[in-house]
């Protein structure tokens, strides 16, 4: 019998710069804006930092590895697949997600008007009721890089519960040393 535990925590945290022109994707919704974040996918940081909190909790590897930015076939992905590689990642271990809460850090766009249809959209993905997924935006303040609005950042944590016994424990990283 394994000794895996009836449940597992794990945090994610991402940053990108904003960029004119490029559209701005959190939680696989769209916010009109004049800038957006740039990265090698949709850059929607705050479906990559939940994807990093659900594999975290999972003791798997984060985003990178499955999704790497040399990887052209990644190139303007749309990060709700990443999500749903993460779920399904922890589910192969034989754990489900419980609940993600998440923080957007940006002092724009203004995200409050569309809080609800992320949360929709990520339940949607994730397979949960709404009321299992936390989002919350705030601002730094003007502070640092993201206080100036030359970027977006994201913290986010997840928890895991066991469903079933049997399943495989993690496999360490076949690319390390």
């Amino acid at each position: 019998m394994n000794t895996f535990p009836p449940y597992r925590i794990g945090t994610g945290y991402d940053i990108h710069p904003l960029k004119a022109g490029r559209r701005c994707v959190l939680g696989g919704v769209e916010i009109p804006s004049s800038s957006g974040p740039d990265g090698h996918s949709d850059a929607d940081v705050l479906c990559h930092a939940i994807a990093d909190a659900i594999l975290g909790a999972g003791g798997l590897c984060d985003i990178g590895f499955y999704f790497p930015n040399t990887d052209l076939a990644c190139k303007d992905m749309n990060s709700l697949d990443i999500l749903r590689r993460a779920r399904d990642e922890t589910a192969a271990l034989g754990y489900a997600i419980q609940n993600v809460d998440a923080t957007i850090i940006a002092e724009c766009p203004k995200i409050a008007p569309y809080i609800t249809a992320i949360k929709e959209s990520l339940a949607a993905t994730l397979a949960l009721p709404v009321n299992c997924i936390g989002v919350k935006a705030t601002t730094n303040e003007k502070l640092g890089s993201i206080g100036a609005g030359l970027g977006i950042a994201v913290h986010a944590v997840c928890l895991l519960a066991r469903t079933r016994d049997d399943a495989p424990p993690p496999q360490p990283r076949q690319d390390l040393p």
